[in-house]
């Protein structure tokens, strides 16, 4: 069902929706027309225009949304493990931080300000106060991917509506149904009905239909660059936050803690499939140490167990399909074929690929030189770490890194040269909270997420001056 206007409504058509590990269809979806996308904004307009919620309505609400997620709890995590392939772990995982975002958007609600401007420092304007507010910028619409069926979508939905926004959201077609029931409870949070709209379908056709609505005023898209690009090309002057595409790297000097180190660069591989833009696709390790920190990830990536994600032990389930799978299993055979080594997986069943180590890979190899979007790591040796820093920056993107090291001389100097919108210490290239600011530079993206810098994005900022003469 689609929600437009505060009412379920069934879409112009249906899709299937199939189970990521057996394949079988496991229900339908309502496809939007293009109707139903015009309606869905202009509820949300009337519903800007009409109900402006109080910061502390909103605070009430969104905490409320909260509490419900959590009573929903085995619902959202059986329909993530169904529709996205995230193993009961990794699905519960997601429900905790979409919890975190709503509270923290939540609090962010009663602290949204602008700021004192000094403007009787001028000459002149000694008479003169001013200070900025921020105002919310109408309705905002949300494009989101398959890789994070919950939380990404409370990303674009719990910020929107804390800074007063109202919102027209479409989902994943490959995902859709964590989006409706976090819907349902935003209504039953006591939300005003047409505040939040959900339409469902395909992103080709229904982004498209969505940028031709001049009454989106903010749009905030995840997914790849190349749709990214469409995007913001296609709106204009209006204000837009892109979360893209990425080949994220993690560097390990000779230095670093090799045994903490090992297991969280596997987890930030392998886990979801290895289908987050922040998975590390490339480890670049110090030859001193090379062997024995592969000697570790490979004991580590063993012990990752792949299969059924409804199974508690299972740690790796399927990608999001069996084309995705077999397309990186394509990129695998081809490195194998140009003198890359396979050291550990490389085996597919299905929509399972069993994660991978590769190593003697060469930088015109696809694996390293496009983002793989699945459970693939290329080991790359380095005896130079500045070539290791060119390494990380010679790709068109720039979203996140990793660096193991105990100087922090090295780490802190390596910050600042490495040119990505996030770098984490001893912690490998995945390691985001919710709390905190989430953006790219270069082909990753621009704006910020992250429930607080968010909301800075999803208002404008408007200068009042006072004459007291």
């Amino acid at each position: 069902m689609l929600l437009i206007g505060g009412e379920w409504t069934a879409g112009a058509a249906t899709f299937p929706v199939y189970d990521k590990f057996s394949g079988a269809q496991i229900g339908e979806a309502d496809r939007a027309s293009r109707a139903q996308v015009a309606a869905a904004v202009q509820s949300a307009r009337r519903s800007f225009e009409t109900y402006r919620l109080e910061a502390y309505d909103r605070y009430r609400i969104l905490m409320r949304v909260a509490e419900l997620i959590e009573t929903h709890r085995d619902d959202f995590v059986r329909l993530i493990a169904a529709e996205a392939g995230f193993p009961v772990t990794d699905g519960g995982n997601e429900v905790s931080r979409a919890i975190q975002t709503f509270i923290v958007s939540a609090e962010e609600a009663k602290r949204l300000a602008g700021e004192v401007v000094p403007i009787e420092g001028a000459p002149g304007h000694a008479h003169r106060m001013a200070f900025s507010i921020r105002v919310p910028r109408g309705v905002v619409c949300g494009i989101t991917s398959f890789n994070s069926p919950l939380n990404m979508v409370a990303h674009k939905v719990a910020p929107a509506l804390a800074s007063g926004n109202t919102v027209v959201i479409k989902p994943s077609q490959l995902t859709p149904f964590s989006a409706r029931l976090l819907f349902r409870l935003l209504l039953e949070a006591g939300l005003p009905p047409a505040h939040a709209n959900l339409v469902q379908g395909p992103g080709g056709e229904i982004g498209r239909w969505l940028t031709e609505e001049r009454d989106v005023r903010f749009y905030t898209f995840t997914g790849s660059t190349e749709v990214g690009k469409l995007l913001r090309n296609s709106i204009g002057l209006r204000p837009i936050a892109l979360e893209l595409g990425s080949i994220a790297a993690t560097v390990v000097c000779d230095d670093a803690d090799l045994e903490r180190a090992a297991p969280r660069c596997a987890n930030s591989a392998f886990r979801r499939a290895g289908q987050a833009c922040t998975s590390t696709q490339k480890l670049l390790v110090d030859s001193r140490v090379f062997d024995r920190f592969l000697a570790l990830l490979v004991e580590a990536t063993r012990q990752l167990r792949v299969g059924d994600p409804r199974d508690r032990a299972t740690h790796v389930g399927p990608m999001i399909g069996e084309a995705d799978a077999r397309r990186a299993e394509s990129w695998i055979q081809e490195a194998v074929a140009s003198g890359a080594r396979v050291v550990e997986g490389g085996r597919r069943t299905g929509a399972l690929l069993h994660p991978t180590i590769l190593v003697d890979v060469q930088p015109t190899m696809r694996v390293m030189s496009e983002e793989v979007f699945a459970p693939v790591v290329s080991v790359v040796p380095f005896t130079s770490f500045d070539d290791a820093i060119d390494e990380v920056n010679g790709t068109p993107y720039g979203l996140a890194a990793g660096l193991f090291t105990q100087d922090v001389t090295r780490a802190l100097t390596a910050s600042r040269r490495i040119h990505v919108g996030i770098v984490h210490i001893n912690e490998p290239s995945s390691s985001r909270v919710d709390l905190m600011p989430f953006a790219g530079v270069k082909d990753s993206g621009l704006g910020r997420e992250g429930p607080k810098y968010a909301m800075q994005e999803m208002t404008e900022e408007r200068l009042i001056t006072i004459s007291l003469e």
